[in-house]
Parts: structure tokens; C-alpha cells; sequence
């Protein structure tokens, strides 16, 4: 589904304001506010990588400049944010890379979470070797040959077998069954979290070793270690249905937004703004780079962005508030 520094510890800086290593507590979390009739305050669901985390300082930043609302934001990982928006516990998504279980359950059966619309950004999951490595060794980048590199990709995590890096558990990844199911020589190990897996991964490049990692664009990290992406057996419709049988690539998803049904239907401006809310992978980088790589706080990067880009913003507001 699913997953943006000039140095390690620069990651980390910027990235701990979300990250974590487990699922959030709802229960401690929630907004009183959330889903409150007449409520001029809006909860609004925080994934743990900074691509999320830009989306949310934006539409924070205008909702409350722009539309007067208070927004709380809670940070809680992909599955979990389903429950909490059924709930009411929050009310909006905005960045969620295709959960069909959660879908079915709760849009299509339930009814209590609606569309939103899409975000604007296509998403993609895949495997990646960082690119100096890729032009040595050019064939690496055919899952068939991945096993004649393994034992260079071994590292004290993964034994006598290559590593194959993933983030957090909690993101959506196929890669134990694909490492099953293609036979390869391969472990995979969880680094924790984006900002862990940041951390790592600059660390690898900085010493110019190889590796294989799990990845995603869009990330702002292409841009400072440059990834090249491993060929896995081509994605064909219903080839991940069954999660313990994946054996292909993971899909192309446009990334989509999702509102608490009740909020989608009462939450007046918010709502809609909500809904009006759509911008470009390269919007959504910008903003990732300030807060990741230029320490910027979140609310600082949005204020930038939005003071250079009224153009694209102004269409998000309801037509009643745009002047």
C-alpha cells in the first residue's frame, strides 16, 4: 500500500516528532472533539512517515488560517487510523495507500467511513538497491539474480542470509511471502520505523555498501541517495489476494483520502475542504524535504509552501470562503 536529510542524525531530528515503534493508543489519543456536532475543530489521522506528515501540516495550516477551525492531529498506525475514523475517534485520512479489507468492512458494509477522493499522488511500493551499487552490477536488478548478491547484503540481522530491509511492521508489506514464495536467499528484517530506516539506509550509502530495502515513492529521500528498483514478477490483478501466496510486484495505487461518515456529512467546510484537497507528488516533496532535511517545523514548512503556492491551495477552499 503505503511510505522523505543530510545526515542520519538530521533524520532522526525531524522524523521523531512522528515516528514510533508501536501502535498508538487510542484511547489516550482521540480528540474529545472528533466527530462533534457543531464542532469547529477537526481530528485528523498522523501516519508515521513524513509524506503523511506534510499532507497534515498543509490542510492543518489552511483549515485553521483560512477556515478558523482548531485541528488535532493523532498519530496511529495504517490499520489501527481505520478502527480509530469507524470510531469517530478521528475524522479524516489523507494519505492511505489501499486497505480492501478495510474497505469492504467499513465504506461498502458498514457505511462508516466515506471516500474523500484522491489525494493526488500515485504511490509505489518496491524493492530498491541503491543506485551506485546497480550500475556495478547491473543484472541485480532482476529478482533472479538477486541471490548471486546475497552474501553481500548480509548484515548482523539477517545471518547467514542477505537482508532485506523493511520499516515499520505496521506498514502494509508482502516481502516475508514474496522472500518465500520467489525462494530467495534472502531475511527480512523490520528497521522500526521510516526515520530507523532513513537512518540506515544514508548510513549504507555513506559508506557506499550495498543493500536491499523495501521503499516507496513518492520519498524525498530519492533525491539525496538515489535507488534504483529491483524488477519483481509483474503485478496482475488478484495476484495479491491471498497474503500468504503474493509472488509479484506490489501495485501502482493512487493514494486515496477517507472521512468518517458522519463528518463527511456534517462537517460543513471542513469537510469539504477536505474532500477539494489535491496536490502533486512534488508539492508533497517540498514540503517532506523542509521538515526532514531543513529541520523545519511542520507548521513552518506549511506556511512556506502555502505563502508560495495560493494558485493551487485556493481551489481546496469552499466556495463560499474564496476571495
Amino acid at each position: 500500500m503505503r511510505m522523505r536529510t543530510t545526515t542520519a542524525i538530521a533524520s532522526v531530528a525531524a522524523l521523531t516528532l512522528l515516528t514510533g515503534c508501536g501502535a498508538a493508543d487510542m484511547t489516550k489519543q482521540a480528540s474529545p472533539y472528533a466527530n462533534a456536532q457543531g464542532a469547529r475543530t477537526v481530528t485528523l489521522s498522523v501516519q508515521s512517515w513524513v509524506g503523511a506528515q506534510a499532507n497534515v501540516a498543509v490542510a492543518q495550516y489552511l483549515l485553521e488560517h483560512e477556515l478558523g477551525y482548531r485541528v488535532d492531529t493523532v498519530q496511529v498506525d495504517e490499520v489501527p487510523a481505520w478502527d480509530a475514523l469507524s470510531q469517530g475517534r478521528v475524522d479524516a485520512i489523507l494519505e492511505d495507500w489501499g486497505h480492501p479489507e478495510q474497505e469492504q468492512r467499513y465504506v461498502e458494509d458498514k457505511k462508516t467511513i466515506a471516500p474523500g477522493g484522491d489525494l493526488g499522488v500515485t504511490g509505489h511500493i518496491g524493492w530498491f538497491v541503491p543506485t551506485y551499487f546497480a550500475k556495478k552490477h547491473p543484472d541485480v536488478t532482476d529478482w533472479k539474480n538477486l541471490d548471486k548478491y546475497a552474501e553481500l547484503m548480509r548484515t548482523a540481522e539477517s545471518g547467514d542470509k542477505g537482508q532485506l530491509m523493511d520499516g515499520s511492521p505496521s506498514y502494509v508489506t508482502n516481502d516475508k511471502a514474496l522472500v518465500n514464495n520467489l525462494d530467495l536467499d534472502y531475511k527480512v528484517v523490520f528497521a522500526g520505523s521510516e526515520a530507523a530506516q532513513i537512518t540506515q539506509i544514508t548510513q549504507f550509502a555513506k559508506e557506499k555498501k550495498p543493500f536491499l530495502t523495501y521503499w516507496y515513492t513518492p520519498q524525498w529521500l530519492f533525491e539525496k541517495v538515489p535507488m534504483t528498483e529491483v524488477k519483481l514478477p509483474p503485478y496482475k490483478e488478484g495476484c495479491d489476494a491471498d497474503p500468504a501466496k503474493v509472488d509479484c510486484a506490489y501495485p501502482v495505487t493512487p493514494l486515496q483520502k477517507y472521512l468518517n461518515a458522519g463528518f463527511a456529512e456534517d462537517g460543513g467546510q471542513a469537510a469539504e475542504f477536505l474532500r477539494n484537497f489535491e496536490w502533486t507528488t512534488e508539492d508533497q516533496n517540498e514540503v517532506s524535504l523542509m521538515i526532514a532535511e531543513q529541520k523545519m517545523r511542520p507548521e513552518e514548512a506549511a506556511k512556506k509552501w502555502v505563502d508560495s503556492h495560493k494558485s493551487v491551495w485556493k481551489k481546496w477552499l469552499p466556495s463560499t470562503t474564496r476571495r
